[in-house]
């Protein structure tokens, strides 16, 4: 096909290469922010088209916020759009020519790579025509060539094509809905393209192809359409709590702006995200709106016990709680129920259980987050827990690989390490990940601890200048080596958080980043600077220090985890959501379970008669001594509720800090006490434990009834002496201390069984 030539000025042609090469383009290519357009107006049909493809780096503007819509797009510039899209670092043979088409021409590169993968022809006399503006009938014809359209099932009837030369490209483009005629069932094939029409097919085809993949689930299909920029974006989550100075809890403009500049495949919600369940729901439903066409992942941390999020849902003893139990199938409960109220929040990603053995009493950050600090009693619990979780549909994302458990620092002040012999890691660390693998986890997080045994590299740290092991995290010999290679695991590798000190002190967030998905890790948890995490990862796959083919494999791995899980399909409207929430979040079956496992998990520290703790009596006048006036006012008001036949007179006295012997005289008059103590997120041996053993010294010399209560980690009697009755109920939370309550006023028995070793 001839087209009519025209001539064109040098500053014309000048303009539609600024258009076709502009830096703008190149930048929006690199994952880069796009100037918005400002003589759209009268374009508006195409504004989307013009935007998507500006956003993938395929079209730019011509500066100053213009994009000259109704100019007309040659055919250099139309095979270069396509080379863009489809083969963006092929280089070009240099024997492949045409006769107008000299090696210095602006688009020799791509006209011949559009050549040799037959994109598009010359004439018959070798001339290309680079300079002449496309028609209609080319532009369906190259497209339908370059992505290999079938026809599709949309009947459409235009009248001026039947006997056309691209009667056929034109038939298997609009039978797929990608182009339309007019009014009067006309295409006017021969009509030249305008920069507008040229966007919005391409956009159509490139939305229609990756639509295909999505619904085929052809995962190597829709990342071959994905820039590296939205390949990347898969690879990040991070946190939203705050925006200009406000909490976040509506998809706000910052918000958007990441979600597309960065083209984020996931977020993490925190506590400032929500103010109930309805707004929750409200605001997962309208990220989900907002993301595209790939979903979002919406994880959450509920493990229950101290690390809960979700205000007005069934709040769960905990994993220590769960451990003193001892019960697989309370677990399970546990797990279903939580993911069933996740799900319903439209959460899909929790993490948890925490696999870790908690076998440090000094350690400051996981303890009662901990099963137990037996290998066996964690791995059991931590599979049904599991199990339970996916059969509410909900993916579970343990935590934190290789363990986390033996420590003695708070991997989010500092960096951990761990000496410990190959031997040792098997036989404790990793014995519940090894099992979670071969029960089929599809998540692990990793744990920012160094573990010179198994990778001895050393780095300096930005911190102080010192040499600093290497944390797992960030080391390929745990996690390529270790965890995907000798352990065989095939699911996704999240990272822990890179707002922690162990990361964000020592190593540089944007090496960090880098470093990390290099090791093996596929999605980056809450990086502190998501542009710069963003485009680090962007010019890094561009430079070739990070492999496509590596960033390939884990986007495959993200696409294939949404998909087993239902991501893709968003079809449930706002309001039927809405509409179960009230039976599903805390319902009566929910709460059953919760009393279950708290009154269950009780555990007897110690007892007179190695029975039962000191219980209280009727007409009693019972002092609740607590450092926290909270926690006072509410076993105050939960023995109250408990007991009102009892006849009981209840005082609270709060123990300050080094002054314990104020609240002694409150003491002597009592007939009862309740001693609460709680120690978590701090070293056990390092605690204050003085205060607590002068309220044990006088109530033991003056005979008084009592009970020491455990809120927290269970090792006070590591560290407290002559202690006459005690209970351990993991957590300072209504469930755990009602159940307390219980059992100290004889209704309930003190069932639990210590989880953890306590060997003064």
């Amino acid at each position: 096909m001839r087209f009519k030539s025209i001539a064109l000025s040098g500053a014309v042609l000048g303009a539609l290469l600024i258009g076709a090469n502009s830096e703008a383009a190149a930048s929006s290519a690199n994952g880069q922010q796009v100037q918005a357009f400002t003589d759209l107006t009268n374009a508006k049909w195409a504004e989307d088209g013009i935007n998507y493809m500006a956003h993938r780096g395929t079209v730019a503007g011509y500066g100053n916020g213009t994009f000259k819509p109704e100019g007309l797009v040659t055919r250099a510039q139309a095979v270069t759009f396509m080379v863009r899209e489809l083969y963006p670092d092929k280089l070009a043979k240099a024997d492949l020519t045409y006769k107008d088409v000299p090696r210095n021409h602006p688009f020799f590169r791509e006209i011949t790579i559009a050549a040799e993968m037959g994109l598009s022809g010359g004439f018959p006399d070798g001339t290309f025509h680079p300079d002449e503006p496309i028609s209609r009938a080319e532009t369906a014809a190259f497209l339908s060539r370059a992505y290999q359209l079938k026809r599709g099932t949309q009947q459409v009837s235009l009248t001026d094509t039947n006997t056309h030369w691209a009667a056929e490209p034109i038939a298997i483009m609009s039978s797929n809905g990608l182009i339309g005629g007019y009014s009067d069932h006309t295409y006017r094939p021969d009509r030249s393209v305008t920069r507008a029409e040229y966007a919005v097919f391409m956009a159509r085809v490139i939305r229609f192809e990756r639509a295909a993949a999505i619904h085929s689930q052809n995962w190597d299909k829709l990342i071959s359409f994905m820039t590296v920029s939205e390949q990347v974006g898969q690879m990040l989550m991070p946190d939203i709590r705050q925006w200009n100075g406000q909490v976040t809890t509506t998809v706000n403009d910052g918000i958007k702006s990441q979600l597309h500049n960065q083209d984020l495949g996931g977020l993490i919600v925190f506590e400032k995200n929500i103010i109930d369940a309805k707004q929750l729901t409200t605001f997962t439903h309208n990220l989900q709106a907002e993301a595209g066409d790939i979903p979002l992942f919406l994880s959450i941390d509920q493990e229950g016990g101290v690390i809960k999020r979700i205000p007005g849902g069934t709040n769960l003893p905990g994993q220590m709680a769960l451990g003193a139990t001892g019960d697989a199938k309370l677990a399970e409960a546990a797990g279903k129920l939580t993911g069933e109220e996740l799900k319903a929040l439209g959460l899909q990603l929790n993490f948890a259980p925490d696999l870790d053995i908690n076998s440090n009493p000094d350690n400051p950050i996981i303890g009662m987050r901990s099963f137990s600090s037996d290998p066996d009693l964690v791995t059991r619990l931590g599979l049904s827990t599991m199990k339970g979780l996916k059969e509410a549909g909900v993916i579970a994302g343990v935590k934190h690989f290789p363990g986390h458990g033996d420590t003695s620092v708070d991997s989010h002040l500092g960096l951990p390490v761990l000496n410990y012999d190959r031997e040792r890691l098997d036989a404790v660390e990793l014995k519940p990940f090894r099992a979670a693998i071969d029960s089929g986890v599809e998540m692990i997080m990793t744990a920012h601890i160094a573990f010179p045994t198994i990778d001895n590299e050393r780095v300096t740290s930005l911190k102080d200048g010192s040499s600093i092991p290497l944390p797992a995290t960030l080391s390929k010999k745990v996690l390529t080596g270790i965890l995907r290679g000798e352990l065989g695991y095939k699911g996704v590798i999240i990272s822990d958080a890179f707002t922690m000190n162990a990361i964000a002190e020592h190593f540089g967030e944007n090496k960090s980043v880098e470093r990390a998905v290099a090791a093996g890790v596929d999605i980056i948890l809450m990086p502190q600077n998501i542009e710069g995490a963003h485009q680090t990862l962007v010019e890094a796959v561009k430079s070739g220090r990070l492999s496509a083919s590596s960033i390939h494999s884990s986007v495959k791995r993200i696409l294939e985890l949404k998909s087993k899980y239902g991501l893709f399909d968003q079809s449930e409207s706002l309001t039927s959501k809405l509409a179960s929430l009230k039976t599903v979040i805390g319902s009566p079956e929910h709460l059953a379970v919760e009393k279950e496992i708290a009154t269950r998990a009780v555990t007897l520290l110690a007892g007179r008669d190695q029975a039962k703790p000191d219980l209280i009596q009727s007409g009693d006048s019972v002092v609740i001594a607590a450092a926290d006036e909270v926690q006072a006012t509410q076993l105050k008001k939960q023995l109250q509720l408990a007991a009102p036949t009892l006849a009981l007179k209840i005082d609270t006295i709060l123990i300050k800090p080094g002054k314990a012997s104020e609240a002694l005289p409150a003491i002597a008059k009592a007939d009862y006490v309740i001693a609460a103590s709680y120690q978590f997120r701090n070293v056990a041996s390092q605690f204050n434990w003085s205060d607590t053993q002068t309220i044990i010294n006088e109530l033991n010399e003056l005979k008084k009834r009592y009970t020491l209560l455990s809120l927290g980690n269970p090792y006070e009697l590591l560290y407290l002496h002559n202690v006459q009755s005690a209970l351990a109920v993991y957590g300072k939370q209504e469930p755990n201390t009602a159940a307390a309550i219980r059992v100290l006023i004889g209704q309930k028995e003190a069932l639990g069984t210590l989880p953890v070793k306590i060997q003064p």
